[in-house]
This record gives structure tokens, C-alpha cells and sequence, in this order.
């Protein structure tokens, strides 16, 4: 019996076949259901086919063109966002956005329209795709563009792999002069004061992300550290880098992350000291703190974890209020609890996440009921003050609330594939 895993580990998805899609793929099954699958960094049951066919698009990992005067790249789609920056970054480029992980596919960053800490600036990963292909069951390769076939090419941007197979994509890039970031760290005291923080540095900072602590309450609640971030200048002396990575060795029993230790790591992390001048590091840690310690999943044990990732609009901050509120009582949470203000641009996906207002992202161990009961409480507080929940990172939310949360639902699923579907969207809608 075939077994994969997402990220969070929540359960085993048992796929009838496990196939490698190329151009000329032939959708001979008709009788089962297909999904293309990148590397498997969703949390949830997005990239699942329990029973059906998946489509393992590691084996597209292609570079076909580098514009290297004009920062336009072309390329499979199961190339790694790794593999980019590794060509890209020595020739003065630079992925325009890029999520807290760089080992996703570039087709996965499409279909899940992913955000970065420079949301608020540029908008999401959509924005900067130039074109892709896709290959849809009746054999047919589209070409997508936002003028040709630009209906395939909003759907799928943001269309949890439910339109068929990106097989290439044409990106656009980011110059920058190296590979170093000037970062600047503050302290702030609660989650008003994180809004006045922001308020100030969004308008100066290319990027931005605050971590929470997510058990602190009462006048404390919200309290963090903002980070910012800026491509560094011309510089004679580049930060080094240690590519030495280490491996969480093993999967333990129960979850390491719990009331104790969390309490104990954020207190520790709040009252750490940071620096009061701007630093200068390499990008790998400023993007991408947990790709340092490989299967760092596992650390939550063999219950898994679930994200839970909501995005609250401005208007309604109170909101956010009470959902650290909620989070803080029930004693859970993670270590990495991050806070980040999106911005007002977007890709025109039709199912893209990113929209103005604030996003709380949470690690949560799977403790069953009491866990689930929490994640309903929290989705009543989304649902109420018009919110959405990422799909990317889902495994829980209702039919109601992804229907409130994505008011493009109705035209999008005009364009999905007849014969794709996924767990997720059949947990949200049967068969």
C-alpha cells in the first residue's frame, strides 16, 4: 500500500497509483481521480488523492530559460524554490516573493498563490508569474497568461492543483546586489503596540513578519518581536553562511511542544536581548529559520500537527484580539507563531488567500477533540468578521467557512478539472 504524508502528519493519505505527468501524459483512468503533487510542504489534506491517481511532478525539475539581463526565468514546475535561488542569487537575482520554506516546488507556489514578508509591498507570488502551461485531462496544453486563456490563469493561481498539471512556469525576478539582508529587530509590548509598530515600519521596510508569543495574556497579549528586512547595498563584505544543516533524527511518541516547554521557550525568546543596530546576515536564515533543522515536523510527535492560518481584515482587529485571547487560554500554540499585515494587491486569483488585513499563522499539536474544538471556536471568530482561512495550510474548516471566505468560489469551480479532485475538496464537498 502506497503512503504519503503532508507536512503536518495528521494521517496517511493511500493513493491507488503514483504516476510521473510529461507533456504528453494520457489520462487513461477515467474511472479514478487525479491530482499533480509538489513536495508535499501543505499541512493538511490539500495535496491528498486518497484512492486516486497522483502525479509526482518532482521529476519536472527543468530549468528551460534564464533571462539573465532581463531577471525572466523559465522552468518546470517541479523545480524546487532551492534550486532557483541557488542559480538566481550568484547572477543578481532573487525570487520577488518567497514563503517561510524554499523546499516547495515553483508549481506549488503557484497553486497555492503563496505569500511572503513583502506581501504589503508587492502583493503575492501570482503577481510575478509572466506564464505557465497546463496540461488539462482532455490531453489539451493550455497556454496561460493574463491574455491568453487568462480565465485558466486566474483559476489556477491560488487553485489548490484542482484546474490539472502546471507543467511550466515563466516567472519574473527580483534584482538585487548579493546575497545579504540588513535586518532590524523590536520588542513590542502587546498587540496594540504591534499595530503602531507596524503602522510605522510597513510604510519603510521591504519586508516585515513579527513572532507572538502566543501564551502571553491580560495587558501582555500579542506581545513580540518585529522583524524588517532590506536587500543589502553594494557591500566589500558579504555575510558567510553555514550550509551545514542538522536532521530531527526521530519521530517521538508524544509532542515535545507542550504547555511547559512552550512556556519556557517564549518567555526565554521575549526576553532575549536583540540588537538595537540593524545586522547583516545571508538570506537563508532570514527567509527560511526552520529549513535549518530538517524534519523539524517531527518534533510534534506521531499525533502530528495542524497550521492554522487565518487572515482577519483590518477593520476588524478586535478579532484578532480574541482569537489570541482564545489561543492563549487553551494553553497551546507553537514556538513559531507568526503575525503579518497583507497588503491590498492582488494576483486575481480566484481562490488566492492573501487579502488586506492581518494574518496569524500557529502550530498546534494534534491532541483530538480538544484541539478541533478550539479551531471551531477560532473559525466562529474568522467566519463572523469576514475572514478566510488558507487552504494550503487546512484540515479542518467547514464547507460554510471556506464558502464565506473565498467569494470567487462559484467561478472558479467553473474551470476545475472533471477528473481532479483532492481529499480536501472532497471533505468539503463529497464526490
Amino acid at each position: 500500500m502506497i503512503e504519503q504524508y503532508s507536512w503536518g502528519r495528521i494521517k496517511a493519505s493511500k493513493p491507488a497509483q503514483i504516476d510521473f505527468p510529461s507533456a504528453n501524459y494520457s489520462f487513461l483512468q477515467r474511472e479514478l481521480q487525479y491530482l499533480a503533487k509538489g513536495n508535499l510542504r501543505s499541512y493538511g489534506d490539500e495535496a491528498y488523492n486518497d484512492n486516486g491517481i497522483i502525479l509526482n511532478t518532482l521529476h519536472l525539475d527543468h530549468f528551460i530559460h534564464f533571462d539573465r539581463a532581463n531577471g525572466v526565468l523559465e522552468l518546470e514546475s517541479g523545480v524546487l524554490l532551492e534550486q532557483i535561488l541557488n542559480l538566481i542569487v550568484p547572477c543578481g537575482w532573487f525570487l520577488p516573493v518567497t514563503p517561510g520554506t524554499k523546499y516547495i516546488t515553483v508549481g506549488g507556489a503557484v497553486a497555492n498563490d503563496v505569500h511572503g514578508k513583502n506581501h504589503h509591498k508587492v502583493g503575492s507570488f501570482g503577481c510575478f508569474v509572466d506564464s505557465f502551461t497546463l496540461l488539462r485531462s482532455d490531453g489539451l496544453i493550455y497556454q496561460c497568461s493574463r491574455e491568453l486563456n487568462s480565465h485558466y490563469f486566474y483559476a489556477t493561481i491560488g487553485g489548490m492543483g484542482l484546474t490539472g498539471i502546471i507543467l511550466r512556469v515563466k516567472l519574473n525576478l527580483l534584482t538585487v546586489n548579493n546575497h545579504a539582508i540588513v535586518t532590524k529587530a523590536y520588542k513590542f509590548r502587546n498587540l496594540e503596540h504591534y499595530m503602531e509598530l507596524n503602522a510605522e515600519l510597513e510604510r519603510q521596510s521591504t519586508y516585515t513578519v513579527a513572532w507572538i508569543d502566543c501564551l502571553a495574556s491580560g495587558r501582555s497579549l500579542g506581545r513580540g518581536v518585529y522583524y524588517t528586512g532590506e536587500h543589502a547595498g553594494y557591500l566589500e563584505r558579504l555575510p558567510a553562511i553555514n550550509y551545514n544543516k542538522r536532521t530531527f533524527p526521530f519521530t517521538p511518541t508524544k509532542s515535545l511542544i507542550n504547555g511547559l516547554t512552550l512556556k519556557a521557550f517564549n518567555t526565554l525568546y521575549y526576553n532575549r536581548p536583540v540588537a538595537k543596530s540593524p545586522q547583516l546576515v545571508h538570506y537563508d536564515p532570514f527567509f527560511y529559520p526552520l529549513d535549518k533543522l530538517l524534519n523539524w515536523n517531527r518534533i510534534y510527535g506521531r499525533k502530528g500537527f495542524y497550521q492554522y492560518q487565518c487572515v482577519i481584515p483590518n477593520a476588524a482587529s478586535d478579532a484578532m484580539r480574541e482569537i489570541l485571547r482564545r489561543i492563549s487560554i487553551s494553553g497551546n500554540g507553537s514556538f513559531l507563531a507568526v503575525l503579518k499585515t497583507f497588503g491590498s494587491i492582488s494576483s486575481g486569483g480566484m481562490m488566492s488567500f492573501p487579502r488586506p488585513g492581518l494574518a496569524l499563522a500557529l502550530d498546534f499539536a494534534n491532541r483530538g477533540n480538544s484541539t478541533l474544538d478550539l479551531f471551531r471556536s477560532l473559525d466562529d471568530i474568522v467566519l463572523t468578521h469576514g475572514g478566510a482561512i488558507y487552504a494550503a495550510k487546512d484540515a479542518t474548516q467547514s464547507r460554510e467557512v471556506f464558502e464565506a471566505g473565498y467569494p470567487q468560489l462559484n467561478e472558479f469551480i467553473k474551470y476545475i478539472d472533471p477528473l481532479f479532485s483532492s481529499n480536501l475538496w472532497r471533505r468539503l464537498y463529497g464526490n
